[in-house]
């Protein structure tokens, strides 16, 4: 049986989108929470201080709305992008603004960067269900998406092979001048004699006799 596969060269960064758009997509809507969730909780009464709806803080900018950007960014790189590398990137992306979620409010001090507020919550439970849903809970969740899509999109799998090979294969299959449908218009030579065309030896035999 003859291998009727094109051989691929420089093809290794060519993936499906599949590969991360499900990651992408959920980074994309923990992202826009993380980024909004500070200025609409107050309207149910699930918020930081200052309890007031789209009040704007430093803290705020820096340690939610900058690291919620930083993922949905990274998210639309992972569900759009057919290019490993730039897959790559988004998913990166994603890890380090989850990372930002984790890590920042504990560092806000140390940097200078204001103070994030305390929970406005009158039982522990609430106040750790804020905790989780504002900042350590979605950080993690971001970074487990990220690392996740990381390692998938960094394996090369034969479906990946599979479907570099087919856009190539369709890329340089030839396509006929004529298809079988096209008209071929005849053109007769206009003159008196129109019977068969006579060959040289026919030319020269009468040629002959008549001398």
């Amino acid at each position: 049986m003859t291998d009727t596969r094109v051989p691929t060269r420089g093809g290794r960064l060519q993936m499906q989108r599949s590969r991360g758009a499900m990651s992408g997509f959920l980074l994309i809507l923990l992202g826009a929470w993380g980024a909004l969730v500070p200025f609409v909780g107050p309207y149910f009464d699930f918020a930081f201080s200052p309890d007031t709806a789209w009040a704007w803080t430093e803290a705020r900018g820096w340690l939610q709305v900058l690291p919620g950007a930083v993922a949905v960014v990274g998210g639309l790189l992972l569900l759009v992008s057919g290019n490993r590398a730039t897959a790559m990137l988004g998913a990166w992306l994603g890890v380090i603004a989850g990372a930002w979620f984790v890590a920042g409010r504990a560092s806000a001090g140390l940097l200078g960067i204001g103070d994030a507020g305390a929970p406005v919550a009158a039982t522990e439970s609430k106040a750790l269900a804020l905790e989780l849903a504002y900042f350590y809970g979605l950080g993690a969740l971001m970074v487990f998406l990220g690392a996740a899509a990381v390692g998938r999109i960094s394996v090369r799998s034969v479906r990946d092979v599979e479907y570099v090979d087919n856009r190539v294969a369709a890329d340089v299959q030839p396509q006929p001048a004529f298809s079988d449908t096209d008209d071929v218009t005849e053109i007769q030579p206009t003159g008196t004699d129109t019977g068969r065309h006579r060959g040289w030896r026919d030319t020269f035999g009468k040629r002959t006799a008549a001398h």
